[in-house]
């Protein structure tokens, strides 16, 4: 018996907009992953506390209002701090094409936005969590 993938999936910032990562979480839970949703307006430093307290594999981090380029940063150089980089980070949202490779640079390891499909998703994290 395989051990249950356990993901955090987070709205940072002040985007109240939730029912993409509501849907994600869903379809998720319903692939037999373990999910924690952390609600709305979350800072990387509450985010990051909670995947550690939480032990997630991975932080799914859901944007619309244009700052991923600065938090989805924040939340690996936080992680890196707290010596959990083993911790899988992957966004998702309205993120143009052209910031997707500064952000796989800075270690996010994938990208998901409008169009993606839940099992692609679900997917990328069994494989990138050895499932």
């Amino acid at each position: 018996m395989s051990k249950v993938i356990r993901i955090l999936i987070a709205k940072p910032g002040l985007d109240g907009h939730d029912r993409g990562a509501k849907v994600v979480s869903r379809a998720l839970r319903d692939e037999g992953f373990e999910v924690i949703y952390t609600g709305l307006r979350k800072t990387p430093e509450e985010i990051v506390r909670a995947a550690i307290e939480e032990d997630v594999s991975a932080i799914g981090l859901s944007i619309l209002s244009g700052a991923h380029n600065h938090i989805f940063p924040r939340v690996i150089e936080l992680l890196k701090q707290e010596n959990a980089e083993d911790i899988i980070v992957f966004g998702g949202g309205i993120i143009p094409d052209e910031d997707i490779p500064a952000l796989k640079e800075a270690g996010v390891k994938a990208i998901f936005t409008p169009g993606a499909t839940t099992a692609s998703i679900a997917d990328f994290i069994r494989e990138a969590c050895g499932a």
